[in-house]
């Protein structure tokens, strides 16, 4: 099965299969080897036990789920690179009844894992849309497993998988219900203040930079609706993946252009697609109530 590693993502610690595909083995070493660590790192103590991420994988194919993007951290001492934290995205190829399907999106599950002391074991709901090609994490208010490193979990890690599966109905019943939300201009510019804050909460509204309005821009015009869910995924594909440019003044007064970066890290990346749904969701009950 071959795999697709744009050129973007050939410096980056991070990987995502073709529409359709999934990724193999190969493709998952060149980018995360973490994944196929079976030992703890060197700093773990006797308490700490490993849990490897390749076992609870090989466990999930043969339950039907398939990864399709990967993701490494980045650390300064190379001895961690081999035992990091990491980030699989995965969808189940069977049981269409109870896979997400609505619209232009589809169920995954999140993995998180790491074998030198950086993450516990992490399971929770997402989203991926197929519009933009981008993967979305769930608020709290969902089941999330989380499983220390202490004894053979690769069994309560399958069953784990399928209490998150198990949220997909309830994934696509909100999803509906805030694609038949209709956003004010007041709610959408509320909505992109809170996004931004999210993302630049030590922002200085002096120096200029990346304006709350600009989050709103739709990249495409399959995303110019002004319905909850479509405000919801073009603020938070701004806010992932930047790109996005602005004058900022620094200490001397001068201008300079900037560039808002793309969220690569996995911590970052987790929390503010996890506010961000949180967000959406506290904006669908004040509609609800007004």
């Amino acid at each position: 099965m071959s795999f697709h590693m744009p050129n973007r993502f050939r410096t980056a610690s991070s990987i995502k299969a073709r529409a359709g595909e999934i990724l193999t083995d190969e493709a998952l070493m060149q980018v995360a080897p973490s994944i196929f660590a079976t030992e703890a790192h060197e700093s773990r103590s006797q308490r700490f036990a490993p849990i490897a991420t390749i076992d609870v994988l090989n466990g999930l194919r043969k339950e039907g789920f398939s990864p399709v993007f990967a993701a490494q951290a980045r650390s300064r001492d190379e001895s961690r690179r081999d035992f990091t934290k990491h980030m699989l995205r995965l969808r189940h190829e069977g049981d269409k009844g109870r896979t997400l399907a609505v619209g232009d999106s589809v169920f995954e599950i999140v993995l998180i894992n790491a074998n030198d002391g950086t993450s516990a074991y992490h399971m929770l709901p997402g989203v991926f849309r197929l519009v933009c090609l981008n993967g979305l994490m769930t608020g709290d208010t969902y089941d999330a497993v989380k499983v220390r490193h202490s004894g053979n979990a690769i069994g309560d890690v399958i069953d784990g998988a399928y209490r998150v599966l198990d949220e997909a109905p309830r994934v696509s019943d909100q999803i509906s219900a805030f694609k038949a939300l209709t956003m004010s201009r007041d709610e959408a510019q509320i909505f992109a203040e809170a996004s931004h804050a999210l993302r630049f909460p030590d922002a200085d509204p002096a120096a200029g930079g990346i304006q709350a309005q600009q989050l709103l821009r739709p990249r495409r015009s399959e995303d110019t609706a002004a319905d909850l869910w479509t405000t919801f995924n073009v603020a938070q594909e701004n806010v992932i993946r930047g790109g996005l440019s602005a004058w900022t003044r620094n200490e001397n007064n001068q201008r300079r252009r900037t560039t808002m970066r793309e969220v690569n890290g996995i911590d970052q990346n987790r929390a503010l697609n996890r506010a961000l749904w949180t967000l959406t969701e506290r904006m669908a009950e004040l509609k609800r109530a007004a």
